[in-house]
């Protein structure tokens, strides 16, 4: 049977030690390494060392029982949490690793909410119980207010056919049957466990584990347990379908990590992308920086192939199925500072490489300016990014003040009229243009009858809607939350040809925005914040300073916890200030919460400065032509000029 777990927590509980000691208790290696002393076996990258933190996800291969494990070790820090999403996607089972003396930190339920919306079981490790201040009766309190209730202490270890009373007895109060048996003194411990499995599965049950990492305890009774505990499915007979989660670069071949859900796949086997076909020319089995390599792989195993170039993170190899969008998207941008001697095109390459292994960072080239852009989570990415570029390229760049990514909508519906005709070209197009609630992004309904344009030319005019982010009016940031519908439209049998129909398209999109109400949105973040009760008066003055909302306090007799929501841009460097002034003895949580209404909307479109008339990239006038020639029409003349009524 094979099984992947995943080991994730917040940054310097413990996590890494946690899995090489598993690692070395199943002869996955040979000797632990310690991060302290940078020679760990899964942050076998040189900055991972220097650093002492996860920044890439990594795994391990070991065998316990007749099972076939893979162990991945995530980035715990919250500026590396794409990558720990990707890796979430393709697990079977998840390890939290809870400090005892820090508790459930701010990063612990992030992770906790995107194991519930992908539906991975979960088990709890509460760590570093030999520090001083250790308390697993507090973390345990925490654990079921701020997680679940459901989180199940294990207080003796497992066996196939023996578990705790305290443990039957709780199992006997979440179902009916084994309550019954157990006032009837008849449970046996097989029926337990197999319930106990079940509820696991069903995320009905988290069982919470004790030790120390780095002293080595409670690892082994923890390994010894797993098998029990754990149960996997696949379709081996079904065809091939892998869900690639990761893209490394190894010298000059391109590396595709996945795992396979069902079915088998061989070397040789082909896949076809778009247009193109392409080969598996080896398949790799890694366990940390080593490998195997394999002729073929079954379903529930993690693995890396050569031979594809088209294939991208997220992707669903073998499937029809769109990939699902991630959760946790960057807030913040910055522009690469480069005065070497290659070309910026050059530069530009590099980047489109890192952006293959990590899409989060969105490349963008701003062709006017000759610039790049990229998406970032926070600061700590921006220098190791530096770091790579160096290591890796030999290219030493710099990064400008990171800005924050705003977005453009609209609060009133409007039709939008798009047309081009210069001599020997022919489209037009009617869209109409309505507010979508928050969150929703772009989406597309089609009114247009057959009659009045062909099914492909309205085909092509949804592929151009959403073949790339459009600019708003306000800032030239990306348009979001419109619900577009097309009306109408017009091809020619002779003239109209490739790209008309993105003219007319585009066209229509910035005359409607042109009528409409722009509205620009800002990033916000969900916080949670506990500390001392003397502080309630500077918490809640502090959120209404930084344009926040709160709920109600919730006090205790010594601390007070306050949520709500704040902009990004308030909020982002709070936690020095917050740190500061709690003594380091209060904890704040941020999430990212959406895009809403930004609260200084006219500071920000002054200081970004964008000239809606002046992008090369789109016009809100219609070109029509006349006597052989072509002139434009601007926006607000344009309806009246339309051929289509």
């Amino acid at each position: 049977m094979y099984k992947t777990i995943g080991v994730l927590a917040h940054v310097d509980a413990g996590k890494t030690t946690f899995s090489e000691q598993v690692l070395f208790h199943t002869n996955s290696i040979q000797a632990r390494g310690r991060v302290d002393h940078q020679d760990t076996f899964l942050d076998n990258h040189e900055l991972e060392r220097k650093r002492g933190i996860t920044i890439f996800a990594e795994q391990g291969r070991m065998n316990i029982g007749d099972d076939t494990y893979t162990l991945i070790d995530t980035p715990g820090h919250v500026d590396f949490s794409p990558e720990m999403e990707r890796a979430i996607r393709v697990m079977d089972y998840a390890i939290i690793i809870i400090s005892a003396v820090e508790g459930v930190q701010g990063h612990t339920e992030t992770v906790w909410q995107l194991l519930r919306k992908y539906h991975v079981p979960t088990f709890f490790f509460i760590n570093k119980i030999d520090r001083e201040g250790a308390n697993v009766d507090a973390v345990m309190t925490q654990l079921r207010k701020d997680c679940s209730p459901d989180v199940l202490l294990i207080d003796e270890p497992l066996r196939a056919d023996y578990l705790s009373s305290s443990m039957m007895e709780w199992l006997a109060e979440q179902d009916e049957e084994l309550l019954d048996a157990f006032l009837n003194d008849t449970l046996d411990h097989v029926q337990c466990l197999a319930q106990l499995k079940d509820m696991i599965i069903n995320e009905c049950a988290f069982p919470c584990f004790t030790g120390s990492a780095l002293k080595d305890e409670g690892i082994q009774e923890f390994i010894a347990q797993l098998p029990l505990l754990t149960v996997t499915h696949f379709e081996q007979d079904a065809p091939f379908q892998g869900e690639v989660f990761k893209i490394r670069h190894d010298g000059h071949q391109r590396l595709t990590f996945m795992k396979a859900m069902q079915g088998s796949l061989h070397v040789r086997d082909e896949f076809t992308f778009g247009e193109t076909t392409e080969k598996i020319t080896e398949i790799r089995l890694y366990n940390g920086s080593r490998f195997e390599t394999v002729q073929q792989v079954e379903a529930g195993e993690i693995f890396a192939v050569k031979g594809l170039s088209q294939a991208t993170i997220g992707d669903r190899i073998g499937s029809t199925t769109q990939s699902q969008p991630y959760e946790l998207i960057p807030t913040l941008q910055a522009k690469v500072q480069y005065e070497g001697d290659q070309h910026i095109k050059e530069v530009l390459q590099i980047f489109r490489l890192l952006e293959a292994e990590e899409p989060s960072l969105r490349v963008v080239w701003q062709e006017k300016f000759q610039e790049i852009h990229v998406h970032i989570m926070g600061v700590i990415q921006l220098e190791v990014l530096v770091e790579v570029l160096q290591e890796r390229f030999s290219l030493v760049v710099s990064f400008g003040e990171p800005q924050i990514l705003y977005k453009e909508t609209i609060a009133t519906t409007v039709t939008g009229y798009g047309h081009f005709e210069p001599l020997k070209h022919y489209a037009e197009v009617h869209v109409l243009m309505e507010p979508n609630p928050r969150g929703t992004g772009i989406t597309f309904s089609n009114a247009c009858h057959a009659d009045d344009l062909s099914v492909g030319n309205q085909r092509l005019v949804e592929k151009h809607l959403f073949e790339r982010e459009h600019h708003g009016l306000l800032t030239g940031f990306p348009l979001t939350d419109v619900h577009f519908t097309l009306l109408t439209g017009r091809g020619h049998n002779e003239h109209t040809s490739g790209g008309d129909f993105r003219e007319a398209t585009f066209r229509a999109l910035r005359q409607g925005l042109e009528q409409a109400q722009n509205v620009l949105l800002e990033p916000y973040y969900r916080f949670k914040m506990k500390a001392s009760n003397d502080f309630i008066g500077r918490m809640m003055t502090d959120i209404q300073q930084a344009a926040g909302t709160f709920d109600d306090p919730i006090l205790t007799e010594t601390d007070v916890v306050l949520t709500g929501r704040a902009p990004v841009a308030t909020l982002m460097s709070y936690s020095t200030t917050f740190a500061a002034y709690t003594n380091g003895k209060g904890a704040l949580t941020l999430q990212f919460d959406g895009y809403d209404v930004c609260h200084n909307p006219e500071e920000v479109i002054a200081q970004i400065g964008y000239d809606k008339n002046a992008d090369p990239e789109y016009s809100s006038s219609s070109i029509f032509c006349a006597k052989g020639k072509g002139y434009s029409v601007p926006w607000h003349k344009a309806q009246a000029a339309m051929h289509c009524q």
